[in-house]
């Protein structure tokens, strides 16, 4: 990351707190990734070149208190997407607060937690949002902290229409190398429209591999729309710069006239410093609960980043 200019956050930190900022430093990074696609003959022919640009700025001060406040942006092909701002308050925890994005306080720290090399079992196939983890990204608040060895968080959006979304998540490390979690969000967007989501799983790491498994329940206010997804996987560093992954995931649908979803997928990645090469393949059987309706996709991918 590029140092390109000190900016001063005093401004920005006495808005939250009572207390003087030292100055802090504005960074930014970026990275482009140029990819090749093959889909299925099914699909409808196109380029299959693409390509995506991102830049990220992120600043952060300390203040007298030694308490730190960081703020990050992100420029995504030409429109700003995501940003947060955040305080650490050392023991007392970490207060956020974001507005788009992944990742975050409460479920959105647990989107995806079984590892790969490059890519999801489901990434850019048909059928891919069945079963997996969504949130309202949307002007969240949110509170994190450690307790007793678990690491606890929690985030809350609020509509003015009366919608409101939030959620809770907890992870700990019962033994070296594992690492378990649950998350919980309960969003209601009006009569008969919420969502309830649960997710638990975990992860064991033994020299240069990493196993993974995640559960994913999701219950809809529609009757008879509920999904239940298990996604397991496996990945394993060859060396420094190599690393390869396979995964399985399957949707079970609460409509009994649909069929399981069946997805795999297979992964690598090679790093040289600032360039990093990727391929996966993934592929998908009863699409959307479908007998016989599958999907598959192939892309390599050459990715910079500065």
């Amino acid at each position: 990351m590029t140092n390109l200019k000190k900016l001063g956050l005093t401004a920005l930190a006495g808005s939250l707190v009572a207390s003087t900022a030292y100055a802090g430093a504005l960074d930014i990074s970026g990275a482009a990734k140029v990819s090749y696609t093959s889909a299925d003959e099914t699909e409808s022919g196109g380029n299959p070149f693409s390509m995506t640009r991102d830049i990220s700025f992120s600043g952060s001060g300390e203040m007298d208190n030694g308490m730190t406040i960081s703020y990050d942006q992100l420029l995504s092909a030409g429109s700003f997407s995501s940003s947060g701002l955040k305080l650490d308050m050392g023991d007392a925890g970490v207060l956020t607060f974001r507005n788009g994005g992944s990742g975050g306080q409460g479920i959105g720290a647990y989107e995806d937690k079984v590892p790969n090399a490059a890519e999801n079992v489901w990434d850019d196939l048909d059928g891919q949002a069945n079963g997996v983890l969504t949130k309202n990204a949307t002007n969240k608040i949110g509170y994190g902290t450690t307790m007793g060895g678990a690491n606890i968080s929690v985030d809350y959006n609020k509509q003015q229409d009366g919608g409101s979304a939030k959620s809770f998540g907890v992870d700990m490390s019962p033994a070296e190398g594992a690492m378990i979690f649950l998350a919980m969000s309960d969003e209601y967007a009006g009569v008969n429209k919420s969502t309830d989501q649960t997710t638990l799983g975990g992860t064991y790491t033994v020299g240069a591999t990493t196993l993974g498994v995640q559960l994913t329940s999701i219950d809809f206010s529609t009757v008879n729309t509920d999904t239940d997804r298990t996604h397991i996987g496996a990945s394993f560093a060859v060396n420094e710069d190599l690393s390869v992954s396979f995964g399985m995931s399957t949707v079970e649908f609460e409509n009994n006239t649909k069929v399981d979803q069946e997805d795999s997928g297979f992964s690598v990645s090679y790093t040289m410093g600032s360039m990093s090469l990727t391929a996966a393949a993934n592929a998908s059987d009863n699409v959307g609960g479908t007998n016989g309706t599958d999907d598959t996709h192939k892309e390599v991918g050459l990715a910079f980043s500065f």
